[in-house]
């Protein structure tokens, strides 16, 4: 018998990384709640804070410094991580409808996407305009700009802004700040840079007292930024921006710093929103129309204190949130927050120098106005760093504890009250089973399976089984029957591990492509596939939805493979685990083997190396989210196209790189090839922060194991404290194909395996005949 902690009982769901699901995220991951999966969904790893967002412009911070790095964050909160972008809600069944997964179902919903500037109305804004918001977007194309600058610095470049309130003015003065110092860096006058900003009232930051309006209205003046005040924006083009009296102006680029919309599906889901589509809130930051709803920053609207959409608000719901959707899960009466009136700006000029600004009080331009903004926002940024690894901290008060920096700054009113109405009724605790019996095999329900199937068959039209299954899922029986064609042979396989992401949809693909490679590399066509599942404990619905997802993601995969999934077995467990048995077809004289390799052959590697110590460092919060992002785009890249290119350019002989990592497979080859190698240690290809997380010392936990292959190399002495030589023994989940291909089809082979998707193919070595007494591998830097 196994004791159970908690098992999963409910599901809260944060859409949107934003700064109040940002701290909110922090404080549940220091006070979990029992029997809570929690899971956020979000279509960036990496949310960027608006306090830093101009200077970053400016040139002042780099990437890291002004951006929350959510996959670590989440990963400290033991949230799953689903990179998605949400489109829709069911709110009638409680699910999120999202672009690229099946509907993700919660119990408690939380929504801090942001907003998006207004354009829809000014005829060529879509096309021709860079809205700032979304600002991951946004910073894209800053990039390009910059780069455009620094390559071709002599040509003169028009620069407008449309939105003359706090925003539009910061942006403005930072933007030139960055583009001058290019400029200067390349011996070309700042003129160059010709700056216009439109505003369709009659002075700057109407919303800011006139001290400030008049202060920063001379400082445009004395940047040479050419004001256009009472102008408004009528229609816009590819190099030119057209006003409301006749004025047109030429405009390079064009920057949309105005009014913020909200995403229309918010409206069309039956939320209650505002005349703008704003989700509207009460004092517990509640939707009135939907109790089980929750949002906060840009995105929301509060009844009864309406604020400006600005970050410090969202900032400081951070901490009322938490405790709002802790006290509705736990059904405890809810405590109103009401935000301050006025707030303290501080205004980045973009060279080192701020003007406050706060109610009618002004001060500024000053260096140490400068340096107490730069204080304070990283202060705000230091609590999302250095998060306590897995096991550390967790359960603790977050209250006092270094770096967790809660509501930052002036504080708004945060009362508790006695009874609320909208807290939900305490229902009768959930059956609760401290211990779990193992006597059934701690099998799934037959009814939790029957429901879940009937949703992926439902959801997954292109599931369609194959001719040659006589029996599988269609029909209940003890065993699947598969059929083998006359002059075929049966090529089978089978994989099973523990999670690696905590996403089950992406996690079911990534695993079922793993599993499948084997037969790639063995020239099969995969045929069928069983399953082997443990589910983590929870509630019958909330092992349902888990085994949905999963089982939707190997679906999905089977079916692009041309495979069906014929059956298979379930289990409950602590973790989430999966694997497949695969059954594949191939006529035996076209079996790919690893004992077909010759002398004079080139060696091909289809993806890139890296995802052992990159997910060893993910475990330890190590990681930043863009590496996995990237690594985990390559695990979802099946390996069947890459197989069909090798046959087609006589590969003699081929593998899947996984476990024993590229040396332990490699030696495979060699040595039921009787052939000898050499590796060219400068041509892996390397997946994005490998190379930091070896750096570090941080190892899969098959490393030590895999090293000992090391003896097989002739040139240890020589190559062994290399910084890339341990990725050598890296293991590798969904890994790519290594092929020995005639030299003289090698270059062919490589353009098409690029043209095919397999952007990370290199050539990597390099086959000759075996040589007695002398190690069979030789790497080459």
């Amino acid at each position: 018998m196994q004791p159970l902690a908690h098992p999963i009982t409910q599901d809260l769901v944060l859409i949107g990384g934003g700064h109040s699901h940002a701290i909110a995220l922090k404080k549940l991951g220091m006070n979990p709640l029992p029997g809570v999966r929690l899971t956020l969904i979000t279509d960036v790893y990496h949310t960027p804070y608006s306090g830093m967002l101009p200077a970053h412009v400016a040139g002042l911070y780099d990437f890291d410094e002004c951006h929350i790095d959510l996959r670590p964050l989440a990963q400290f909160a033991q949230a799953q991580l689903i990179a998605d972008r949400a489109i829709g809600l069911d709110l009638q069944q409680n699910r999120v409808m999202c672009a690229n997964h099946p509907p993700i179902a919660f119990d408690v919903l939380s929504i801090d996407i942001g907003s998006t500037p207004s354009i829809a109305n000014v005829p060529g804004a879509e096309k021709h305009v860079i809205p700032v918001k979304p600002i991951s977007q946004f910073l894209v194309h800053w990039e390009q700009l910059v780069s455009e600058v620094q390559q071709f610095p002599d040509r003169p470049l028009h620069v407008g802004i449309v939105g003359g309130g706090v925003g539009g003015v910061e942006l403005a003065l930072n933007i030139q700040a960055h583009l001058h110092q290019v400029y200067r860096a390349a011996n070309q006058p700042i003129t160059n840079l010709t700056m216009h900003l439109f505003h369709r009232g009659a002075e700057v930051m109407e919303e800011r007292s006139a001290w400030v309006r008049r202060r920063l209205h001379k400082i445009l003046i004395e940047r040479h930024i050419q004001l256009h005040l009472s102008e408004e924006v009528m229609e816009i083009g590819a190099d030119w921006v057209k006003c409301r009296s006749g004025l047109t102006v030429e405009c390079d680029r064009t920057f949309w710093v105005t009014q913020a919309s909200a995403a229309l599906w918010l409206h069309e889901s039956g939320l209650a929103t505002d005349t703008h589509g704003f989700i509207q809130i009460n004092d517990y930051l509640q939707s009135p129309s939907h109790p089980q709803v929750f949002a906060a920053g840009d995105v929301a609207s509060m009844l009864r204190h309406p604020r400006p959409k600005a970050g410090v608000f969202a900032v400081r719901q951070g901490k009322p949130l938490f405790d709002n959707l802790r006290r509705f899960i736990q059904h405890q009466p809810l405590r109103p927050f009401v935000p301050q009136k006025e707030f303290l700006s501080l205004i980045g000029l973009g060279n080192g120098t701020a003007i406050a600004s706060r109610g009618a009080f002004g001060l500024g331009p000053n260096p140490l106005l400068w340096h107490w903004k730069d204080h304070i926002d990283r202060k705000f940024m230091d609590q999302f760093v250095d998060l306590p690894a897995m096991g550390e901290g967790r359960g603790q008060k977050a209250e006092g504890r270094r770096g967790d920096g809660g509501d930052g700054g002036d504080r708004g009113v945060y009362a508790t009250s006695p009874s609320s109405p909208s807290s939900p009724p305490s229902p009768s605790s959930p059956p609760h089973t401290p211990f779990h019996c193992t006597g059934c095999g701690s099998k799934v329900g037959r009814s939790v399976l029957e429901r879940t199937l009937q949703r992926i068959r439902q959801d997954n039209p292109q599931w369609v089984q194959r001719d040659d299954v006589l029996i599988g899922l269609d029909a209940a029986d003890d065993a699947a029957v598969i059929q083998v064609p006359a002059q075929q042979v049966m090529v089978q396989t089978v994989d099973y591990f523990r999670a690696l992401i905590n996403d089950p949809f992406l996690f079911g693909q990534i695993s079922t492509n793993h599993c499948l490679s084997d037969l790639f590399a063995m020239g099969a066509q995969p045929q069928s596939a069983l399953a082997i599942a443990a589910i983590p404990y929870g509630s019958e619905p909330k092992t349902e939805e888990t085994l949905y997802q999963l089982l939707s993601g190997a679906v999905q995969v089977l079916s692009q493979a041309g495979a069906s999934l014929i059956g298979g077995h379930t289990v409950e467990d602590a973790n989430l685990a999966f694997g497949l048995t695969c059954n594949g077809l191939a006529e035996p004289e076209h079996l790919l083997r690893k004992r077909g390799m010759q002398p004079g052959q080139t060696l091909i590697l289809t993806k890139a190396l890296g995802t052992g110590t990159l997910f060893a460092a993910d475990m330890r919060l190590k990681a930043k989210g863009r590496w996995i992002e990237s690594a985990i785009h390559s695990m979802l890249l099946s390996n069947q196209a890459a197989a069909a290119i090798f046959r087609e350019y006589q590969a003699t002989a081929c593998t899947d790189v996984t476990g024993f990592g590229l040396l332990g497979h490699l030696l495979e080859m060699v040595q039921a090839s009787q052939v000898s190698v050499t590796l060219q240690l400068d041509r892996l290809p390397i997946l994005d922060g490998a190379r930091e997380t070896l750096l570090q010392g941080i190892f899969s936990s098959i490393y030590p194991q895999n090293i000992q292959a090391a003896r097989f190399i002739q040139n240890l002495d020589a190559i062994s404290d290399r910084p890339l030589y341990p990725i050598l023994f890296d293991p590798q989940t969904s890994g790519g194909l290594l092929a020995s291909v005639p030299s003289e089809r090698a270059i062919a082979c490589l353009e098409a395996l690029s043209h095919a998707g397999y952007a990370q193919s290199r050539m990597i070595g390099y086959t000759l005949p075996v040589a007695n007494g002398v190690q069979p591998v030789t790497i080459e830097e």
